[in-house]
């Protein structure tokens, strides 16, 4: 068949895209704060853009559990609550503990050596109080296995959680992992280069597991 000559929907896909990337990136930061009320007219003029795209975007976020609407009574940036991170932090340490399992027979001694390399970034981070820093060399450091692992799967349903465990992370106001995190990234890299793939799956479980259980407890105390 021919090319379709409409450009007006792949625009509409582009500006939507735009619109979501610059809310997304708010949210997650703090800009738009949780629970803040998100009036269309107010996010138009900010981002320029049309409603259609706007209200596009805004759907996309409510379904990735970044925004609440009511409607005729609200739209809202969705309020951090310790529930969420209750729900969310096991669904995500399963996820890379499989992906962890699944990349250790895969590693090239390259993803090894940056591991170590993300690892150390990490600690330096975490003794300056760093948080940003620390959970973003954190992300990395988890990603090796993701894209050792081979599984498109797991990567594009951690890709859908990632704004709300980016922002849970950024935002809950609470101590940053210390000791045990990072001897926990010690034992997953020890596994990882013996070959111990059910071991260093294990160990990045309970890495994700001690990381939401700090989370949730600093949201249930503010």
């Amino acid at each position: 068949m021919p090319v379709p000559q409409d450009r007006d929907a792949v625009e509409r896909h582009l500006l939507r895209d735009t619109a979501y990337d610059t809310l997304c990136d708010a949210i997650v930061n703090g800009t738009l704060a949780p629970g803040e009320t998100l009036h269309d007219g107010e996010l138009c003029a900010w981002l320029g853009l049309s409603r259609t795209p706007v209200r596009g975007a805004l759907a996309r976020l409510e379904d990735e559990g970044l925004v609440q609407t009511a409607p005729q009574r609200f739209t809202r940036v969705t309020p951090l609550d310790e529930a969420d991170a209750h729900a969310l932090f096991p669904v995500v340490a399963a996820l890379h503990a499989l992906a962890t399992e699944l990349a250790v027979p895969r590693l090239l001694p390259e993803q090894l050596r940056r591991l170590r390399h993300e690892n150390d970034l990490h600690a330096a981070a975490l003794a300056a109080r760093d948080a940003s820093a620390a959970y973003a060399a954190d992300d990395r450091f988890h990603g090796i296995f993701v894209t050792a692992s081979g599984n498109p799967e797991i990567a594009r349903a951690l890709a859908h959680v990632a704004p709300r465990l980016q922002r849970l992370e950024r935002l809950h106001r609470g101590t940053l992992p210390g000791r045990r995190a990072l001897a926990q990234h010690e034992a997953i890299i020890a596994r990882a280069a013996g070959g111990d793939a059910p071991g260093a799956a294990t160990a990045a479980r309970e890495n994700w597991l001690t990381c939401g259980g700090l989370v949730e407890r600093a949201l249930a105390q503010q």
